[in-house]
């Protein structure tokens, strides 16, 4: 009784006509002719391999959804690292545009634009150091409207590097060195760069 059961439903299941009207009369025939030789048995593994290859297409597809979201995810990280990459080019463009520029205000003396930190040496009347500033970028001075020359060493970007070499000074015996910031090659009060440093 079984094997009538299967034999009809795989003769309804080949002679439907999706599957006719994919075939040609010359394969139909043949195929008519495989299923009337066809064993219960060989019938029953088909089946059971039909219905395994479609288990296995089933979890191939979830597998290929998943890695297609994991694939849309690692192009959103890659977006933002590619955004992250042009702002530090962007930045290291403007870094690198930081320009030394000559400034009648500073002896002739090398400063950079933007803020930067010296610290200062000493100020005197009666000595002029003016002919070594242009031996080192990183000494440096002024003269002031009553003739007081001031003095400064390092180039700093960051206060808290001035604030070690300024420290490292005075243990070497230079007592009255102190932190000075510029801006735009300029002198200018502390408060009004400190905020936006430290």
């Amino acid at each position: 009784m079984k094997k009538i059961v299967l034999l009809s439903g795989l003769c309804i299941f080949l002679s439907s006509p999706v599957l006719m009207a994919q075939l040609s009369k010359a394969e139909a025939k043949q195929w008519k002719k495989t299923k009337k030789s066809m064993q219960v048995e060989e019938f029953k593994t088909m089946v059971e391999e039909n219905s395994t290859l479609k288990r296995q297409v089933n979890q191939l597809n979830s597998e290929f959804a998943s890695m297609e979201t994991e694939l849309q995810n690692k192009r959103e990280e890659v977006s933002v690292l590619q955004v992250k990459v042009q702002n530090l080019q962007q930045d290291l463009a403007e870094a690198r545009t930081l320009d030394i520029s000559d400034d009648s205000n500073t002896n002739n003396t090398k400063v950079a634009k933007g803020v930067v930190f010296k610290v200062q040496i000493g100020a005197f009347r009666n000595k002029d150091l003016s002919k070594y500033f242009s031996a080192s970028e990183n000494f440096g001075g002024e003269v002031d409207a009553d003739g007081t020359q001031r003095y400064t060493l390092g180039n700093f970007s960051d206060y808290w590097q001035a604030d070690k070499f300024k420290k490292y000074l005075r243990e070497m015996g230079v007592k009255d060195a102190w932190i000075v910031p510029y801006k735009d090659g300029r002198r200018v009060p502390m408060k009004d760069v400190l905020e936006g440093v430290i």
